[in-house]
């Protein structure tokens, strides 16, 4: 082993020896988009790994600002900011032993935030796979719904129920199945004489097991099933 491979292990070693800090990966990935600068972000961070490693949950300025290479007096607005805006609060604690009270930050508020604007990203992503998939059938996704409903009360031979509508509203907007599909599925049900929605839901999920996404892939499936072979 070379001289300069030791030293590199050597650092490792040491790195490891220090302690790791478990950070939220959504906060190093989207702290610009949820309007943090950097030295704010920085000092989340920094706070984490005074809670983590140090087992300080209450670091003075003075340490913040050292580790941080800050003047004096430049991170108590940077503080009060991330206070104001909901990202951490400083909270107080009572040792029951004792009865000794301290003050520690808390950093629940950066985890909801992280939370709420991951959600919120993925129901803009849902959003706009719904609407792309509108643009792609050229029929408004409404509309769609309501023609199903038709056929199913002419094949039911009577109106729906509330839950029973509800129940094909989840069919396309929540699963995504495009109504070609569920149309299929309601004629299995029928050619297999089981016309409820139980049934047909199981069809719609035993295709979306086997990947079936398409009328075409449906076709192929159901005649593998009825030759005997899956």
């Amino acid at each position: 082993m070379t001289d300069s491979w030791k030293v590199w292990g050597k650092g490792i070693s040491f790195g490891l020896e220090s302690g790791t800090v478990n950070v939220p990966f959504a906060l190093l990935t989207h702290y610009r988009s949820l309007r943090l600068i950097d030295k704010e972000a920085m000092l989340l961070l920094q706070l984490l790994a005074f809670q983590q490693v140090e087992r300080n949950d209450f670091p003075t300025m003075d340490q913040l600002e050292r580790r941080m290479g800050t003047t004096p007096g430049e991170l108590a607005p940077v503080i009060r900011r991330l206070m104001k805006d909901g990202w951490l609060s400083i909270d107080e604690a009572r040792e029951e032993s004792t009865g000794v009270h301290s003050e520690f930050y808390n950093l629940s508020g950066m985890y909801v935030k992280l939370g709420q604007h991951l959600a919120e990203e993925r129901n803009a992503a849902i959003k706009e796979q719904k609407s792309a998939k509108e643009s792609s059938s050229g029929q408004p996704r409404g509309e769609q719904e309501r023609n199903l409903f038709v056929i199913f009360e002419k094949e039911f031979a009577r109106p729906l129920s509330p839950m029973e509508c509800e129940t094909i509203s989840g069919w396309v907007d929540q699963d995504g199945y495009p109504e070609e599909l569920i149309l299929l599925a309601l004629k299995e049900a029928v050619f297999a004489g089981k016309v409820h929605f139980r049934y047909i839901d199981r069809i719609l999920l035993e295709w979306s097991r086997n990947r079936v996404k398409t009328a075409e892939d449906a076709k192929a499936y159901t005649q593998r099933f009825r030759n005997g072979g899956r």
